[in-house]
C-alpha cells in the first residue's frame, strides 16, 4: 500500500475517534453529584433554657411567638436563666424587655420586666414615647379583639354643626395611624383560658405608645367626639413603608445592611399622623349632608322707586307711590 495513503488512513482514524470521544462526553454531561449524607446533629448535653425565636428589642412586649426553650450546654448555664424546669411560660406573656435580646439568646431574669413592676409602662415605651390613654366603649374597640402589641389607627367622630340652622355634619375621620397599643384597661398581658385560648373581654380604656405631638392630639380629639380602634393587619406596616420610600418621606442611609436595618425598623414603628382620610354622612346616605352647614345671608328688600327733583342748587329725592 502506498505510504501517503497509510498516512491518511491513520489521519482519518484518529480525527475519527477524537471526535467520537467528544460526542459522548457532550452526550453524557457532568458526573451526577454524589450525595453526601450530612453529619448528625450535635447532642447538647445540658438542660433546656428559654431564648428568643427572634430579635427583641427595647420595649417589645413579649407573646407566645417570641420565646422558646431550648437545650443549652450545662457548663454555660447561669443562674439568671429561665430554665423550663420550674418556669411558666404562660406567665412570662405580657411581660416587657428592659434591655435588647438578639435571636437565639438565651434571656435573664433582668431583662425582663413584669406587669406591676415599678418602671413597667416606662420600660415598655421606646425612645422618646410618650403613653397615653383614652376611654372606648366595647364597639368602638373592635369588640375586645384588640390585644397588647397589636397597631391600631385612631378614628374620631363628631358632629360639626357650623353657622346654620339645618342638621349638622357627621364626619369621621382618621387622625393618627400605627398606634401600638401598650395595654387594655390595665392589663398588657393577653388573658390565657384553660384551653391554650387567649380569651377575648371587652374593655373600656386603652393605652397607646404616640409621639408627644401626636399625645397632644389624642388628648384634643377626645373633646371633640368619640373615639374608635382600627385594627391594623400585619402586612400594612410594610406596604406603607414601600410607599414612603418610593416618595422620598424615608431616606435610606447608605451604612450598610445594620443601619439600613435600623432606620426601616425605626420608620415601621412610629406612629403618624396627617393626611387624613374621611367620610361624611352624604357618603354613606344621600339624605345626609356633605358639606358643613351655613348661615344663609338674607337680601335686604329692594328700595321703593324714587326720583330726584332739582329746585335751582337744591336737590329733593321724591319717593314714587302707588302704581
Amino acid at each position: 500500500m502506498d505510504s501517503r495513503k497509510v498516512i491518511l488512513l491513520v489521519g482519518a482514524l484518529i480525527v475519527a475517534a477524537v471526535t467520537a470521544f467528544m460526542a459522548r462526553s457532550l452526550i453524557m454531561g457532568d458526573p451526577a453529584p454524589v450525595a453526601v449524607a450530612a453529619p448528625p446533629p450535635v447532642k447538647v448535653d445540658g438542660p433546656e433554657v428559654l431564648v428568643a425565636t427572634r430579635a427583641l428589642p427595647v420595649g417589645t412586649i413579649l407573646d407566645a411567638t417570641a420565646v422558646k426553650f431550648q437545650p443549652w450546654p450545662k457548663e454555660l448555664v447561669d443562674g439568671a436563666y429561665f430554665l423550663k424546669e420550674g418556669t411558666d411560660i404562660g406567665k412570662l406573656q405580657g411581660t416587657v424587655v428592659r434591655n435588647p435580646v438578639t435571636a437565639g439568646q438565651p434571656i435573664t431574669q433582668g431583662q425582663l420586666v413584669k406587669p406591676g413592676d415599678r418602671g413597667f409602662l416606662a420600660a415598655a415605651l421606646s425612645p422618646g414615647m410618650r403613653a397615653v390613654t383614652f376611654p372606648v366603649s366595647g364597639v368602638n374597640s373592635v369588640s375586645g379583639f384588640v390585644f397588647p402589641g397589636d397597631r391600631v389607627d385612631l378614628m374620631l367622630t363628631q358632629e360639626v354643626q357650623g353657622a346654620g340652622t339645618g342638621d349638622p355634619l357627621r364626619v369621621s375621620e382618621t387622625v393618627v395611624r400605627n398606634l401600638r397599643v401598650l395595654a387594655t384597661d390595665q392589663r398588657t398581658d393577653n388573658q390565657v383560658g384553660e384551653d391554650g385560648k387567649t380569651q377575648v373581654r371587652n374593655f373600656s380604656s386603652v393605652t397607646v405608645e404616640a409621639t408627644p405631638r401626636i399625645a397632644e392630639q389624642v388628648a384634643v380629639a377626645q373633646t371633640l367626639g368619640s373615639l374608635s380602634l382600627s385594627l391594623r393587619a400585619l402586612a400594612d406596616s410594610g406596604a406603607e413603608l414601600d410607599a414612603a420610600i418610593a416618595g422620598g418621606t424615608v431616606n435610606v442611609p447608605a451604612g450598610g445592611p445594620n443601619a439600613e436595618a435600623a432606620v426601616l425598623t425605626r420608620a415601621v414603628s412610629r406612629p403618624q399622623s396627617g393626611r387624613s382620610t374621611f367620610s361624611t354622612g352624604g357618603d354613606v346616605s344621600r339624605f345626609e349632608r356633605r358639606t358643613v352647614p351655613v348661615k344663609e345671608i338674607q337680601a335686604p328688600p329692594p328700595a321703593p322707586p324714587s326720583m330726584n327733583i332739582a329746585r335751582g342748587r337744591a336737590v329733593e329725592k321724591l319717593e314714587i307711590k302707588g302704581k
